[in-house]
């Protein structure tokens, strides 16, 4: 565990550098900073002994059902435009779990899919770059590169789940007299919040924007938020998806996180903002009498906000992509499982068996969901609260498997 006057350290001199912090440079210290940020020292965050579960950690069948629409997207690289070899990149894969799911289950059921996959895997943290090897066990083979940043250039599919909402965000606040940005300073007088029981004591300002481009990002989407209302604005999120898109010569992009449309994410329902923490599976936020709880305890538990996922589409968009579907992560899973009833679902990757995902079980369409099926699929939890974008480029409007059963937003 790093120790808190280190964090306290690194935080202070920071603001006493550079000034009062946005939430979004605060956000970059206490998460991804290399000494002390939370993401930047460990290989894993998630899980039973992590600090929240995602939908990896429900178990394989995630990284089994993706197999299945990846491979029918490897089929149309591969029919329609002669991609033989081709990049799967997952963004955000911390050890490379999900992607030795993906791979397992392609190497059982979809050899050929298997022999011509290129792995990309990006991840800021070192320690989780540095597992990646082992977690990969006899599927490293496929790994062309583990790096910090995105492929130059790739052709093929690239996966993002859950990386959106850990990006930092501005936090911004209407007044009467406009709109005010949130900052991160060195308390003074009463209104404090001690970290550690250390010599950090920090708190909130309001003051000017940072940039012109939060009013712009606001304008731009058509919103108008009510005096008193505080919201989250992720620039980095759309820079993010801007700069995959340029790297993408041709295939998909799959981002799969938890979020709303611009219409919906601010709005009065989330008139406090969305801006929550998680630590040993017990979410805080956004406020609490004694302050902000994402203030508290910098490097050592979660920050995460809601993904603006108009503003996203609409970046992909701008940059030449086509949304090819958008829907609760529910009914993507049910597409994949039962093909809408169609008949593509029998014939991924030019096979002719039904898909089958483990050994010589029955067809997952024909017999009762497993207990983990359940938990990825049910109202309430990760079926409905997370969202899967799915976007093309240069591939056409292929009605895909995840986009057969429904597309419904709850």
């Amino acid at each position: 565990m790093v120790k808190s006057s280190l964090r306290s350290k690194k935080i202070s001199d920071a603001i006493q550098e550079r000034g009062p912090l946005t939430v979004a440079a605060f956000m970059a210290l206490a998460l991804y900073d290399a000494d002390i940020g939370y993401y930047a020292r460990a290989p894993r965050r998630s899980g039973r002994a992590g600090d929240f579960f995602t939908s990896v950690d429900v178990g394989p069948v995630f990284g089994q059902l993706l197999t299945v629409q990846l491979a029918e997207m490897a089929e149309i690289l591969n029919s329609e435009f002669g991609i033989q070899n081709w990049d799967l990149v997952e963004a955000g894969a911390a050890d490379g779990r999900l992607s030795t799911d993906i791979l397992r289950a392609a190497r059982t059921r979809h050899p050929s899919l298997y022999e011509a996959v290129r792995l990309h895997l990006v991840e800021t943290s070192a320690a989780a770059r540095e597992a990646q090897r082992a977690t990969l066990g006899e599927n490293s083979d496929c790994l062309a590169s583990s790096s910090a940043h995105l492929p130059a250039s790739f052709e093929g599919v690239l996966i993002a789940n859950e990386l959106l909402d850990a990006l930092p965000v501005h936090q911004v606040v209407m007044r009467e007299e406009g709109l005010r940005e949130v900052y991160v300073d060195l308390a003074r007088g009463a209104a404090q919040v001690t970290t550690d029981g250390d010599a950090l004591r920090l708190t909130t300002r309001e003051g000017p924007p940072s940039t012109p481009a939060l009013e712009d990002y606001l304008a731009r989407i058509g919103v108008t938020l009510e005096p008193g209302w505080r919201a989250e604005i992720s620039l980095q999120a759309v820079a993010w998806i801007r700069d995959a898109v340029r790297r993408l010569r041709r295939g998909f992009i799959i981002l799969i996180d938890y979020g709303h449309e611009a219409q919906e994410l601010y709005s009065a329902t989330h008139a406090q903002g969305t801006l929550t923490t998680f630590a040993r599976h017990t979410m805080a936020g956004p406020e609490w009498p004694a302050g902000p709880p994402w203030l508290q305890h910098p490097g050592e538990q979660d920050i995460t906000a809601h993904v603006d996922f108009t503003s996203v589409r609409a970046a992909a968009e701008a940059e030449g992509l086509q949304t090819l579907g958008f829907l609760d992560q529910t009914y993507f899973l049910l597409g994949i499982l039962t093909g809408g009833g169609r008949e593509p679902v029998q014939r991924v990757q030019g096979g002719r068996e039904p898909v089958r995902l483990e050994g010589s079980r029955p067809p997952l369409s024909s017999r009762p969901p497993s207990r983990h099926l359940k938990m990825l699929l049910m109202p309430g939890g990760l079926g409905s609260t997370h969202k899967v974008l799915i976007l093309g480029k240069g591939v056409g409007t292929p009605d895909l498997l995840g986009c057969s059963y429904r597309q419904r937003i709850t």
